[in-house]
């Protein structure tokens, strides 16, 4: 300890800048969860440090041992951190921890004093060598540089002042560097333990530059002589009264006897390495195996599975940054929980980790992205705010996601992998397409789809696009709850007998997505399951000639239907139900219903009046059309306008609003078909029931 060498100077005190004292003040009287980053601060000093001598050395031609060392001594509760580094003399002890002028330190107590810091970053960000504070009451730095000869000790116990003294410079002390003790408070003994320390430097200061080594404790079990046992041994070959003794025996007393061995337990200390994992982003990738990818992955997500796809580049020019990034070969079980991280990527500086959790370094949508980024531009010490306001972070963004395309690209070239990458992350690249504007286009096109031509192996847009005509401008799509439920669809009968491709889009989300993705290429996307349509077919059909038809059944529906015309869409069914252009799909009201949380008030201005589309060529149309011509009080023609539109809300995708009505109406359709006389009056009941139920459902729908 320093208080343990003879020869001291005279100590002289100095008081703290008045900022350091309210920030060591702050320190010391306020709680904070992440204390343990005070010793990825205080190695990442001693690392600059070993930068500097090690520069200065290069220089001149001398080469030197370069190290970090941290040890523990309980009984005096002190944490020692030791380098060889360039150390400091007295004047550059009072310049760099008496006052504010590096680590940026200035612009952190700046920032508090505004109001704008998170005040659970300090020691984090930004206050480097006073976030020892965090843990310890007392700090000695014993510190000698190859400039002088005398070894400058700098005290405080984080009051107003600190003194320095010199003393002679010996091995117990320091040769060239500095030492760091620190004694810890009371409540913070945990920092003593081996295995806090080595997560700590794990977590924050696996890939610094220069080995750091902790002195720990091991015992081992030696074999020695038992003497206890061989003295006893002796006394008892000594003995008399063996007096009977054969040549044998003689000649066996005197050859060597076999000692007695025992196993004893020594305690002992040693230094062990606790940054082995070497930082492979450095490298050439090109010298840097698959095994040690599949290694250094493992190690940075915790994952026991192998990835799919790696990346490991290098920026260099005005920014320089290096990174490694990988897309996991199986998708997360919480990949869109929203309590999760929202990204992946290890911001480290300079080898350091910094963050893990920079929400401005990678989108929302690419959270499944892992991996690590290294730059060499940033500041060791910087907030939080300087982080999402930094346009090296900026940079860092666009380039992580262009490495991402690469990747994507790379896993594309092989189909098998690439629909397994698809059934995983496919929902992130529509939640991309939504978010995204710079990369929508980009992005669109790593989208695939199950579509009318290929109901079990998915399509891409381009796939799509280059099976189009010359004069083919729209890209036709339907979205619904499943791909088999779409594929039998009225709406898609009139495409597939033109040999139209329509693509299918049963992800909830694909509701989401296509609300930015109006145009892909230069073709337009369009719904098929909306008003408007516009098919270039030879069916030309007098509606003139429906008209009358049109109108009986617009009359019978009422408020249900906002018209009712002759359809150019359908070939098999009888009629279907579009909604308007601009409002929601009966797919999108599908899931709307189902939000827990949604708004009822919103629900109702979304919902989009439906227009009835009738097949001309259908016979059940036909029918009526015949017998409203005969007889237009025909009482069957009512039921069946009603029974066709329950149907027709079933198979184009929404929901029935009233079952007992459409029950009813089965029953009675029943009935007719099996000549049930009419003994009763009940069918007149069930028509008055019916009339009841449909008054009320009528004014639900105006209220």
């Amino acid at each position: 300890m320093v208080e343990e060498n003879k020869n001291n100077s005279e100590k002289e005190t100095f008081e703290f800048q008045a900022e350091i004292s309210q920030l060591m003040n702050l320190i010391i009287n306020t709680f904070y969860s992440n204390k343990e980053i005070f010793l990825r601060e205080l190695i990442s000093n001693s690392s600059d440090a070993l930068d500097k001598i090690r520069h200065k050395h290069l220089k001149d031609g001398v080469s030197s041992d370069y190290n970090i060392k941290l040890e523990v001594d309980k009984e005096t509760r002190r944490l020692i951190i030791t380098d060889t580094g360039v150390g400091m003399t007295k004047n550059e002890l009072v310049e760099n921890l008496g006052t504010i002028a590096h680590s940026g330190t200035k612009a952190f107590m700046e920032a508090m004093s505004s109001g704008n810091t998170d005040m659970s970053l300090i020691g984090q960000f930004g206050v480097g060598f006073y976030s020892a504070y965090l843990v310890a009451d007392k700090v000695a730095v014993i510190t000698k540089s190859e400039e002088e000869k005398q070894v400058n000790v700098w005290e405080s116990e984080a009051g107003g002042t600190y003194t320095i003294f010199t003393q002679e410079a010996t091995d117990d002390i320091v040769s060239r560097g500095t030492r760091i003790e620190l004694t810890l408070k009371k409540d913070q003994l945990e920092y003593l333990e081996e295995h806090r320390l080595k997560t700590i430097v794990k977590t924050h200061s696996q890939y610094v530059g220069y080995p750091i080594s902790l002195l720990v404790e091991k015992t081992k079990e030696e074999e020695v002589e038992d003497d206890e046992v061989n003295e006893e041994e002796v006394d008892a070959d000594g003995a008399e009264g063996e007096e009977d003794v054969t040549v044998e025996e003689a000649v066996d007393d005197d050859a060597p006897k076999e000692k007695k061995m025992k196993k004893i337990t020594t305690n002992y200390k040693e230094w062990e390495q606790l940054n082995s994992e070497k930082p492979i982003w450095t490298r050439d990738p090109k010298e840097v195996t698959t095994e040690e990818y599949q290694s250094f992955y493992k190690n940075l997500t915790n994952d026991w599975d192998d990835y799919q796809s790696v990346k490991h580049f290098s920026v260099e020019g005005n920014l320089e940054f290096k990174g490694v990034l990988f897309i996991p070969k199986r998708k997360p079980f919480d990949i869109f929980d929203p309590n999760k991280k929202r990204n992946n990527i290890k911001l480290h500086v300079r080898r350091v980790f910094i963050s893990d959790n920079c929400e401005d370094l990678v989108p929302e949508w690419l959270s499944f992205v892992k991996g690590l980024v290294d730059s060499e531009d940033l500041p060791l010490n910087v907030s939080r705010e300087m982080l999402q306001q930094n346009k090296i972070i900026k940079v860092m963004k666009n380039n992580i996601i262009k490495k991402t395309f690469d990747m994507i690209d790379e896993i594309a070239e092989d189909n098998e992998k690439y629909t397994e990458f698809y059934n995983n992350y496919g929902k992130n690249l529509k939640l991309g397409l939504y978010e995204d504007q710079k990369n929508r286009e980009k992005i669109a096109g790593f989208l695939r789809f199950y579509t009318s031509k290929s109901i079990d192996e998915y399509r891409s847009l381009d796939q799509y696009i280059s099976d189009l005509g010359e004069n083919d401008e729209n890209i036709y799509y339907i979205t619904g709850e499943s791909k088999e439920s779409v594929d039998m669809s009225p709406f898609v009968e009139k495409l597939k007998k033109m040999g139209r491709e329509v693509i299918y889009m049963v992800d909830a989300i694909d509701e989401y997505a296509l609300q930015q993705l109006k145009e892909f290429k230069g073709k337009k996307l369009v719904s098929i399951t909306k008003d408007n349509l516009k098919l270039d077919d030879d069916d030309n059909v007098d509606e003139k000639e429906y008209a009358e038809l049109c109108k009986t059944i617009k009359e019978i529906l009422d408020k249900k239907v906002e018209n009712v015309k002759v359809s150019n869409r359908i070939v098999d069914s009888p009629c279907c139900l579009v909604t308007s252009e601009f409002g929601w799909s009966a797919n999108m009201e599908r899931i709307m219903r189902a939000q827990a949380l949604g708004d009822d008030q919103q629900k109702s201005f979304m919902v989009s009046k439906k227009t009835m589309e009738v097949n001309p060529n259908h016979k059940i149309i036909l029918e009526l059309k015949s017998r409203l011509a005969t007889d237009k009080n025909d009482k069957t023609i009512t039921d069946l306008v009603n029974l066709i539109y329950d149907i027709s809300l079933l198979r184009c995708g929404f929901s029935l609003d009233n079952t007992q009505i459409f029950s009813n109406r089965l029953y009675r359709i029943i009935e007719m078909g099996l000549s049930i006389d009419d003994v009763d009056d009940s069918n007149n009941i069930v028509d008055e029931a019916i009339e009841e139920v449909e008054e009320e459902s009528v004014m639900e729908e105006v209220d």
